[in-house]
């Protein structure tokens, strides 16, 4: 029998055994590879339900957690341990994204058109154009297989290794290696139709633009590991080195070292998890297939940083007690997190593309997450995360499930569009009656209303932690994107879903293939039901009826302050009334071109935008780093400087070549050897004379010689 520890050894390993087969065999064999890669991700899934459900069991997990550690390598004479750790945090991340992966690995096949005929025009790097047949005389154009159909799955499969990796890590090197594993599958999958100019640039930008954090991230690493000689999570977040690195001061803005250690990890969360001024990214990451936006939005990339985050809260809020001032670290934590809430859901507002609305939508709920450690309630951004990570998957699929009834439609007429513009949607309900059931739950989900979904209890418990801190600035500033979150999720709904259709691709849409509606199915029942296990024993009227399940298995009595009927007034007036004026604002919509809420063209145009945070960045970074390595770098230090250095040596030495040429090679070495030549050559010619043939005058040269021997000897020897 497999032991536990064990057990949670081969969760990442069996994603990380499929992308080596699939890369390396089966790439060219669509079912075999999407046969192995499922299979992989449901090991894993049922590797992690065993462990998430021992862990329920066992009265003594919280105190006693699955751990198992090795040596990795020795550094002077001190051994690097790594190892793996399943406590409760880890196994509730365990559970969202086993769920989620496995829900998305088998909604791909058929987002992928698995078994689908190959497009005449279909290319290796573009999205699939379609396949034609002819039906009854007319040719008609249908839905053609993904072209690189294997190699998606890959790299998701080593994707799903990377997450499930950093859930297991016990300590942050490890959870580091699965950190960048991500980052490069985020690139390659962001990217994955490279062909397109677009594609490529949004693979790019979201690669550099995390590298940026996670450069921070690193030296937080290399400075934690240089203060306390370890990087494991039972040795850096004990009592003991928390008050040493608190004792510890560092010189930079009065930071203690726990402090300063938490905010250079925190600056690779910003970046991860795409807040404000990182978040210009996580928007151009919709040009990947959609299940790579529900990877990255919900199940895993995004969500990483969130954990990270509530990893280290023991080093952002050393020093705290409940009820005390928060720690510089915590001010700045929250300041970013409630920021981002409101910002990102202002942009959200203004977005034409249904995937990227929820892409603005994901960096507002993140930051209600990184608010939520911000103020000290970390388990509750876990909660928050749990149900986000479910109702977002959902409705990033659900996005998928209405472009490709979108495609489907359009083919069928013969109009070309954009199919992701909501404004060129509308009455798909009664077309795709799965899709529309199931995006109104997650909607609802993500708009928090109350008591019947999960969203609602989350968020209810992040305003309620919020409404505690001394001021309420964070609260009213959360309160405030709650509202605008639930208008423009009604927004969303009313435009895809509710009235007419408003082009004749919508007109004649149809509903996605089971192999995509069963997932979102799944998902939907999660988007409802996970926020159940939550209710605080606090809550008006029900709570303490319904056991409040997270709260014992996180350990987080006394963290959550006593339920207030402010915050819970709050919450269900902003998600109705903002459910209600999304409505109203969007039921009668006809125009598939203005947007009701364009009241002043130029404030719209500009948030929607972004805020020109992107030519901001193309002025200020952008265009100066081009500018040092296309004219600084490239023109003046590498062609002129360097260049320029190469090129008069290289006209000094042909100058001092031609100086030996002609004052010693010229006159002295082929003087003298032409000297010689001409010395030979002579003498030859004046041999030649004596060369005539005749035996009789060699016999009288031959004479005359032996006589003037003769002589010469007789002279000498006499």
């Amino acid at each position: 029998m497999i032991e536990l520890e064990t057990l949670v050894w081969l969760i990442p390993v069996f994603p990380l055994i499929a992308f080596a087969v699939i890369l390396l065999f089966t790439t060219r064999r669509r079912a075999l590879s999407h046969t192995i890669a499922i299979g992989s991700v449901a090991l894993s899934w049922l590797a992690s339900m065993i462990v998430v459900v021992w862990a329920i069991l066992t009265p003594e997990f919280k105190s006693n957690p699955i751990h198992l550690e090795i040596p990795w390598f020795t550094t002077g004479n001190t051994p690097f341990i790594i190892g793996v750790q399943v406590d409760a945090l880890g196994a509730l991340g365990l559970f969202f994204v086993s769920w989620t992966v496995l829900m998305i690995f088998i909604y791909s096949t058929g987002y992928h058109n698995y078994g689908q005929p190959v497009g005449e025009k279909d290319q290796p790097g573009l999205p699939p154009q379609g396949a034609e047949h002819k039906e009854h005389g007319k040719t008609l154009v249908q839905p053609s297989v993904e072209p690189m159909y294997g190699r998606f799955f890959g790299i998701a499969s080593l994707f799903a290794f990377a997450m499930f990796l950093l859930i297991i890590a016990d300590n942050l090197l490890v959870l580091y290696i699965g950190w960048e594993i991500m980052g490069l599958c985020s690139y390659l999958l962001i990217g994955f139709w490279y062909a397109k100019p677009s594609a490529r640039d949004a693979a790019v930008k979201a690669f550099i633009t995390t590298r940026l954090g996670d450069v921070f991230m690193l030296l937080g690493l290399a400075f934690l590991y240089a203060r306390t000689g370890s990087l494991q999570y039972s040795v850096i977040f004990s009592h003991e080195t928390i008050t040493s690195l608190i004792s510890q001061s560092t010189g930079i803005f009065g930071l203690n070292a726990a402090a300063l250690t938490g905010l250079l990890l925190f600056i690779g969360v910003v970046g991860k998890s795409a807040q404000w001024p990182l978040h210009v990214w996580l928007p151009d990451a919709m040009e990947g297939p959609t299940p790579v936006s529900a990877m990255i939005h919900a199940a895993m990339m995004v969500s990483a940083g969130v954990y990270l985050a509530i990893r280290i809260f023991p080093l952002l809020s050393a020093g705290w007690e409940h009820g005390a001032p928060l720690t510089t670290a915590m001010i700045v934590v929250s300041a970013v997190g409630a920021f981002t809430a409101l910002f990102g859901a202002t942009i959200a507002l203004t977005q034409r593309d249904v995937k990227r609305t929820l892409a603005y939508s994901t960096i507002s709920q993140l930051g209600y997450m990184i608010a939520a450690v911000g103020i000290g309630a970390p388990l509750i951004a876990a909660f928050h995360l749990l149900t986000h990570a479910f109702f977002k998957a959902l409705l990033f699929l659900d996005s998928g499930s209405v472009i490709h009834g979108m495609e489907h439609g359009q083919m069928h007429s013969g109009e070309h569009g954009d199919a992701q513009d909501m404004f060129r949607m509308g009455g798909l309900a009664r077309k795709m009656p799965i899709t529309f059931i199931t995006f109104t739950i997650g909607g609802l989900a993500l708009a928090g209303f109350p008591l019947l979904t999960a969203g609602f209890w989350s968020k209810d418990a992040v305003l309620t932690s919020a409404y505690a801190i001394p001021g309420r600035i964070i609260f009213w500033v959360l309160v405030a994107a709650a509202f605008l979150t639930a208008f423009y999720s009604m927004r969303q709904i009313t435009l895809v879903f509710l009235g007419k259709p408003r082009s004749e691709g919508a007109a004649h849409a149809s509903e996605s293939v089971k192999s995509m509606t069963i997932p979102l199915i799944f998902l939907a029942v999660f988007a409802v039901a996970i926020g159940w296990i939550g209710i605080p024993a606090a809550f008006p009227l029900i709570g303490g009826h319904v056991p409040d399940f997270l709260a014992g298995f996180l350990g987080a009595e006394g963290e959550e302050a006593v339920h207030s009927s402010v915050p819970l007034l709050a919450s269900v007036i902003v998600s109705l009334g903002g459910l209600l004026l999304g409505w109203l604002t969007y039921r009668g919509q006809k125009d598939s071109v203005k947007d009701p809420v364009s009241l002043s063209p130029a404030v719209y145009s500009f948030i929607q935008r972004g805020y020109d945070f992107d030519r901001l960045y193309n002025f200020l970074f952008v265009r100066p780093a081009k500018w040092v390595s296309e004219v600084l770098t490239a023109k003046w230090i590498d062609r002129g400087l360097i260049d320029g250095i190469l090129h008069a040596v290289a006209r000094g030495a042909l100058a001092l070549g031609s100086l030996f040429r002609k004052g010693i090679d010229v006159p002295v070495i082929n003087g003298g050897a032409d000297l010689t030549g001409r010395g030979i050559q002579r003498s030859g010619a004046g041999l030649r004379r004596v060369q005539t043939g005749q035996v009789q005058q060699y016999m009288v040269m031959s004479i005359f010689v032996l006589v003037i021997a003769a002589a010469l000897a007789l002279v000498f020897i006499v």
